[in-house]
């Protein structure tokens, strides 16, 4: 976020950090609705799932819509599945920069790709776990360590912070699609917002006024703002891709926030990963199956899965372009084009 400041500078950054806020989050009541009018309609007990929401919404609708329900579920599909191993790419990228960042202070220098290589063995190991149970003491020790170290940066960040007419206000034109990417990159979480409300015990409050939807967001919202504008303030046109690339130099104490962030990413990534893996074997198994060894036919497909985000993050290792170029495609098109599209075709004949 602080490099997203920096494209649209200090006093732009938050007005449209704000609204791009709002209107993910519309664009999430927006499919939630729909979700729920698909569900009466069809007597469910359960919420439809988003490629689910998106190719009934269109069979519904007019013919001009109707003849693309099929093409829309599987762009539905697509990109959550990019969206997700990009997300996955995204850590490839920030573990193996800051390991590479700690190691040329201490005087050995590895490149970044060779370290991507050296990552991908734990990486590839978590991603094989199949059940989600398992998962759940990875992804919280994942929220500790990574809630402790974006803390402790912005402890170090918050020192000795120059005066706000010192940055730009506004930043260039040709930069504003920078942060637009990054913005809608952090924001976006739509794939996820069907799943837990299907899990939750009252799942009409949700989407209610103070419910898990609009809490969550809120405080997703205002750090990505303390973030931001500190970063931009504390590092100006110097501001990396992630402010823990950013610390003090020479400092055991920054080292250790570093790996801190880290270790928890290298955490995350299986819990990433395994949504990107509902979404592709679940149909792959329907089209090729039955295996006779279906858990090696579903590891050979994650084993492929963990092989294309560290490829993807070969290709792009540079963070902030690799996190705007997500967010300006994948990001974009699931956040704010399908649940519009989604509501026009379900209420075309009451619009």
């Amino acid at each position: 976020m602080g490099d997203a400041f920096k494209n649209a500078g200090l006093l732009l950054a938050p007005v449209l950090t704000i609204f791009l806020g709002f209107v993910c989050i519309y664009g999430n009541h927006v499919l939630i609705n729909c979700s729920k009018e698909l569900g009466r309609r069809r007597k469910m007990r359960q919420y439809p799932t988003f490629p689910d929401t998106m190719e009934w919404s269109f069979q519904t609708g007019p013919k001009c819509f109707q003849r693309f329900s099929h093409t829309i579920r599987f762009l539905v599909s697509l990109f959550n599945i990019m969206a997700q191993l990009g997300f996955c790419s995204v850590y490839f990228v920030f573990i193996s920069s800051t390991l590479h960042t700690i190691l040329k202070r201490h005087g050995y220098l590895v490149d970044v790709h060779i370290l991507m290589a050296i990552i991908l063995i734990p990486m590839v190991s978590t991603a094989m776990v199949r059940n989600l149970k398992f998962l759940v003491p990875f992804s919280v020790l994942a929220n500790i360590l990574t809630g402790a170290g974006v803390c402790l940066t912005m402890y170090i960040s918050m020192h000795d912070l120059p005066p706000i007419t010192s940055r730009n206000a506004v930043g260039s034109i040709s930069t504003i699609p920078l942060f637009f990417g990054t913005v809608i990159y952090c924001f976006e979480g739509i794939g996820l917002v069907l799943p837990l409300q299907s899990e939750m015990k009252n799942p009409d409050k949700f989407g209610s006024r103070f419910g898990v939807l609009n809490v969550g967001m809120t405080i997703v919202g205002c750090a990505l703002l303390w973030v931001g504008f500190v970063g931009y303030l504390k590092y100006g046109e110097d501001v990396a891709g992630s402010l823990t690339l950013n610390l003090p130099k020479n400092s055991l104490f920054s080292e250790v926030v570093q790996l801190t962030i880290a270790i928890g990413l290298l955490f995350s990534y299986a819990l990433q990963f395994h949504v990107a893996v509902t979404f592709v074997w679940p149909d792959y198994n329907r089209k090729y199956g039955p295996f006779k060894h279906p858990v090696l036919a579903e590891c050979g497909i994650r084993l492929g899965m963990a092989l294309i985000t560290f490829v993807a993050a070969e290709v792009v290792p540079k963070l902030g372009l690799f996190i705007s170029l997500l967010g300006s495609v994948s990001s974009t098109a699931l956040a704010l084009v399908f649940p519009p599209l989604c509501d026009l075709a379900l209420h075309w004949d009451t619009s």
